[in-house]
């Protein structure tokens, strides 16, 4: 047996070998990705521009910014020789991105062999095994200088790890990078690595040795993927005991009561997505009941109630994390790209267990959207949060500070062929859609090949063409997705306005069959020829979507699909570069449209809408204008802008554009940064006459971060001389957080070359959730500034200042 032959899909299921029982195990295997050859127009070209731009770009930054250094760092002190600089890494789990682009790589390598690649990861590898302690520990922080590692680490091995150290969550993208490495190369290097780690793991924790459970999880998915790979049954029972491990803790990181008495998805969605994904992997390997019934709750209770329109998951910034019930906002989404990855996860195993195609329906929503829009369209950059709406503020960044995302999706392009099909004995499973050829093995010596054609996501023909080796009966269950059968999502969280099915037709060498719909699937066993063919036609009509009326951000607003692509209004397709301010009719006609030049190839959908503008006399107008939306996935790939998922249909849920006010008119500067991780940090937005909610809405604002203690300043430049005499100030602070208001602040104006303190009796007032208004003396001048003090070890922010 070859290592391909055992690969089922690389982020789910390693190789079994070496013993590990396959008798229990998922009663469903996914087809291994190195038997699916994608050659559509759609994910093809996605999948070679992560081979030859994200996965080389994301290995230049990790040398750029020290990670791979770290490495060479910590073996030197290991050595005993004298490390010139002993700073630590910028965060504990540094090592990660590195581990995590090496898996990508590894999947790569597996279907596109390229020696420099190979040689390049192996000189990888060499640093990352000089950097192991003798005894297996492997954590670059303490290792480069044990007595002042980074502050989260703590003191000595393990003791923050149920906190903030991430040294288990290092692990865990270690072991899965070195078990793809392994599968792809055949080479031990990498393994060896992990293996005398996950050793050093089972001689510290376990029954009657010392507790623990990951702060951040994912070691549990690299331990079963080890056993898989090794058949040693201690990787197994460590994750289960790890697990088992979660209670007595912070819900923010799952760990607040055990892990079989969860029922709703609380806390960090990242960590959360990866402790299913992990509970379902050690469910199906010691059909352990409960790990079935806890994650089938929490799944219940996301689509029901915590589930974005995209796929996306996590919708607040506070903690990265799941909200409450229907608490799902637009602009402030978070939908972190690593929490889509991890739902993909998640909805897979699920899948996997269930044999349910509802999973593979938000396993698509997500891939299409709520994911596929964390990468540019040229592979270079990449969203860290994925909103539902912006004014301008998002922007794809090369790399961040926190660079998880990027490595997410370089290891999770590569494996997108092992989630086309998947297998039950001699039953197949055909859940994604798009032109590939494929090799399966039915067992007891039978081959099939399956050959598929088809344009989706832009066209729902598909024809399959069905080549078994020798002539046989077996079944093909191919998914009907929810949103072919009138379903948006599964669940009441959101429905199709006109929920009757598309008329789906099922043919098989030409003779309709009856589609039978059973748990998402049209099922057809018979006896198999070579040269047979099988075609489905899923209509695509445009779709207008509600969420449920407890989801106060949606009411009053629809949003479009076609097919499983979720659409959005953006900037530069509306005459006016304005989307917020659009009324989507019902009665408003709409029709798709592939145009083949706009964004590397588009459906778009196409009408008319209704644009609401304030006048100079703070009337409301509003006038007819064409209305564009493409796929949400393709936003932001030509500047920022607004944008808007979410589209109003009755007039009091728009967003009117606001008469341009002196604010809004003059030129923005500040003594702050105007790039962050997340997007764009432009000053402008205490200008653009956004109403706060309060002083925690991060809709909206400009802050000062890192800085902090420090003097700033902010100032209106205006194209002429302006007479004011008042101003307005909202301050931003966060909740829980760095961002406080100011210590101090005042109000300058420029008079000729000289900045000169405004004349007022007035307060310079700190109050949160509302506006700090101070009048003075009339000024004529061509220039205003706000000056402000911050307070020791913390930054300020701003939401709206006016000027009048």
């Amino acid at each position: 047996m070859t290592r391909s032959t055992f690969l089922f899909a690389p982020l789910l299921c390693a190789a079994i070998a070496h013993g590990a029982d396959i008798d229990r195990d998922y009663p469903i295997k996914p087809v291994p990705f190195t038997s699916v050859h994608v050659n559509d127009q759609f994910w093809a070209p996605r999948i070679e521009t992560n081979r030859t731009v994200s996965i080389p770009t994301a290995f230049d930054h990790c040398e750029r910014t020290g990670r791979v250094e770290n490495f060479v760092r910590a073996a030197e002190a290991i050595r005993g020789q004298n490390v010139a600089d002993k700073h630590p890494p910028g965060y504990p789990f540094d090592d990660t991105d590195i581990y995590k682009v090496i898996e990508g790589a590894s999947y790569t390598l597996s279907v596109h062999p390229d020696p420099k690649l190979d040689a390049y990861v192996d000189s990888l590898i060499a640093k990352i095994a000089a950097a192991q302690e003798p005894d297996g520990y492997l954590y670059t922080t303490r290792s480069i200088d044990p007595q002042h590692p980074h502050p989260w680490a703590g003191n000595e091995r393990w003791v923050n790890e149920e906190v903030l150290s991430h040294e288990l969550y290092n692990l865990g993208h270690l072991y899965e990078a070195a078990v793809a490495h392994y599968q792809a190369t055949g080479k031990r290097n990498l393994l060896d690595v992990a293996t005398k780690s996950a050793n050093l793991l089972v001689a510290t924790f376990g029954p009657d040795k010392r507790k623990i459970y990951p702060g951040h999880q994912i070691v549990e998915m690299g331990l079963v993927k080890l056993y898989r790979v090794t058949g040693n049954e201690q990787y197994l029972s460590l994750a289960k005991f790890m697990l088992d491990c979660r209670t007595g803790g912070r819900a923010y990181n799952q760990a607040d009561i055990p892990v079989t008495q969860q029922t709703e998805a609380e806390g960090h969605a990242v960590r959360a997505g990866y402790m299913y994904s992990g509970m379902a992997d050690v469910a199906a390997l010691t059909k352990d009941a409960a790990y079935v019934n806890a994650i089938d709750e929490i799944w219940n209770n996301v689509v029901d109630k915590k589930l974005y329109i995209t796929g996306g998951i996590g919708s607040t910034g506070v903690g990265e994390a799941f909200g409450a019930n229907y608490e799902l906002p637009n602009m402030t989404a978070y939908n972190e790209t690593c929490a889509a990855v991890a739902n993909d996860f998640w909805n897979q195993r699920l899948f996997l267990l269930h044999g349910d195609a509802k999973y593979v329906d938000v396993f698509e929503r997500t891939l299409y959207n709520g994911l596929l829009s964390g990468v540019s369209l040229d592979g270079k950059t990449y969203f860290y949060p994925n909103p539902l709406e912006s004014n301008g503020q998002h922007k794809r960044s090369a790399w961040f500070g926190v660079a998880c995302c990027p490595g997410n999706i370089t290891r999770f392009m590569p494996s997108i062929p092992g989630y086309v099909y998947a297998q039950q004995e001699d039953t197949v499973f055909v859940n994604l859609y798009m032109a590939n050829s494929a090799d399966i093995d039915l067992g007891g010596g039978r081959k099939l090949n399956l050959v598929q054609e088809t344009k989706y996501p832009w066209n729902g023909d598909i024809r399959i063409a069905v080549n078994p080796a020798t002539a046989g009966n077996f079944t093909l269950k191919l998914r009907i997705p929810g949103w072919a059968r009138g379903q948006a999502v599964p669940g009441s969280l959101y429905r199709f306005e006109k929920a009757e099915p598309a008329a789906v037709k099922l043919s098989v060498n030409g003779q309709e069959q009856e589609l039978a719909v059973d748990h998402g699937y049209a099922t057809l066993a018979r006896d198999w020829k070579k040269g047979d063919i099988v075609e489905l036609s899923l209509p695509m009509p445009i779709r207008r979507v509600r969420a449920n009326d407890e989801v106060l951000a949606d009411r009053g607003r629809v949003a479009l699909q076609r097919g499983p692509l979720v659409y959005a209004a953006e900037w530069v397709d509306s005459p006016d570069k304005h989307v917020r301010n659009l009324l989507l009719s019902d009665t408003n006609a709409l029709k798709a449209e592939f145009r083949p030049h706009l964004l590397n190839g588009v459906e778009v959908i196409e009408g008319r809408a209704e644009a609401y503008r304030y006048n100079a006399g703070h009337q409301l107008e509003h006038s007819a204008e064409q209305f564009t939306a493409i796929p949400y996935y393709a936003w932001a790939n030509r500047g920022p802008g607004q944008m808007e998922v979410w589209i109003a249909d009755t007039e009091s849920a728009v967003h009117a554009t606001p008469y341009p006010t002196l604010a809004m008119r003059s030129k923005v500067t500040s003594s702050g940064s105007t790039v962050t991780d997340n997007g764009v940090k432009d000053p402008r937005f205490v200008a653009d006459s956004e109403e706060p909610a309060s002083s925690a809405d991060t809709s909206s604002f400009y802050d000062w971060r890192p800085r902090k203690g420090t003097a700033e300043w902010i100032q209106y430049d205006f194209d002429k001389p302006e007479q004011v005499s008042s101003s307005d100030v909202y301050w931003f602070a966060e909740t829980e957080g760095e961002v406080k208001a100011p210590a101090s602040w005042r109000l300058l104006y420029k008079d000729g070359e000289q900045w000169k303190p405004v004349q007022t009796a007035d307060a310079y007032k700190v109050a949160l959730d509302g506006y700090n208004e101070v009048t003075f003396k009339p000024v004529r001048t061509t220039a205003l500034r706000l000056e402000l003090q911050l307070q020791p070890n913390a930054s300020a922010g701003i939401e709206e200042w006016r000027v009048r």
